[in-house]
Formats: C-alpha cells, sequence, structure tokens
C-alpha cells in the first residue's frame, strides 16, 4: 500500500506523461456520500415470495406485507443487524415496509377472562443467605479462619467478607 502510493502512483507514467494519481483526480473531485446513502449502499437485499397469508420469511422471522402482494415475488432490502426496519420493491418500486408478524392469542371480548395472579409483595427466598448462615452455625466459634491467619492480609483477605 505504501510503494503504490508513494512510488507507482506518484511517479509520471512513461506513456502518458503524468501521475496515475493525478491522472484520475484531473476533472474530478471526490464526493463523500451522506450517512444516508452511505447505509443504503451497504444493505442487504434478498427475494422471496408472498404466502397465501400476505406474509414472508426472513431469517426464520414472518413479516407482513401488502395484500396485493400476495403470490408475487418481492425485494426485501434490510439492515441484518436492524431487522425492525424492512423495505418491500415490486419490480424496483418501492411497495411499503414489512411489518414483524406477531401471532397473538385471540379471545372473543364477551367471554370474561380470570384476573391475573397478583405479584407476590416479597422478594422471595435469599437462598444464598440461609446456606451463608448454616455454614456459620456449622463451624461454630471452635472453627478455624483463614482470614485470621497472619500474613492473609496481604493477600486482600483481611476482614473483607467477599475475600472467601
Amino acid at each position: 500500500m505504501a510503494w503504490a502510493e508513494q512510488v507507482a502512483n506518484a511517479r509520471a507514467h512513461a506513456e502518458t506523461k503524468q501521475a496515475p494519481a493525478q491522472r484520475f483526480l484531473e476533472g474530478f473531485t471526490p464526493v463523500i456520500p451522506a450517512p444516508a446513502e452511505l447505509s443504503e449502499a451497504f444493505r442487504w437485499s434478498v427475494t422471496r415470495r408472498v404466502t397465501k397469508t400476505a406474509t414472508v420469511s426472513l431469517f426464520a422471522n414472518r413479516y407482513g406485507v401488502g395484500p396485493e402482494l400476495i403470490g408475487r415475488t418481492i425485494e426485501l432490502r434490510f439492515d441484518p443487524e436492524d431487522m425492525a426496519r424492512v423495505d418491500v420493491y415490486d419490480n424496483g418500486v418501492a411497495a411499503g415496509a414489512a411489518v414483524p408478524f406477531v401471532i397473538g392469542r385471540h379471545v372473543h371480548p364477551a367471554v370474561p377472562q380470570a384476573a391475573p395472579e397478583p405479584a407476590p409483595d416479597v422478594p422471595g427466598v435469599d437462598y444464598l443467605g440461609l446456606v451463608a448462615a448454616a455454614h456459620a452455625e456449622a463451624l461454630g466459634e471452635g472453627s478455624i479462619s483463614y482470614r485470621s491467619l497472619p500474613g492473609m492480609e496481604a493477600w486482600g483477605a483481611g476482614d473483607d467478607e467477599a475475600a472467601l
């Protein structure tokens, strides 16, 4: 890369009597694209056939499209890192956006529904606290504590409970 920039593209060519870099930039001003154009250039594109239910499958996800596209082969353009926005194109013409298809539970409004269970007021059982208490009770007062050994402060044990 360094040789190409410093030598090959900087010295005059025998035929044109111009440096390749100079000849390339002659009458040309490089334009930096807008961020929106740049992100559009790197979007992925796939073709899918629309099912009878106006849906398409894309990477194990279902998306709903317009019913006018049923049976047609369409193009889906998307960013693979953001599958929330999937644009639909029919023969190169924008045809809207594909909407993530969510299958929900349908219940008729006239059917009485059971009230959801209330959340418990207590946070639950402190299992690790119970284990630590049982361990301390089993050891009693006559047990050996590595924290109390001389020189263990240098290892960061000291009186810190986290050092266990």
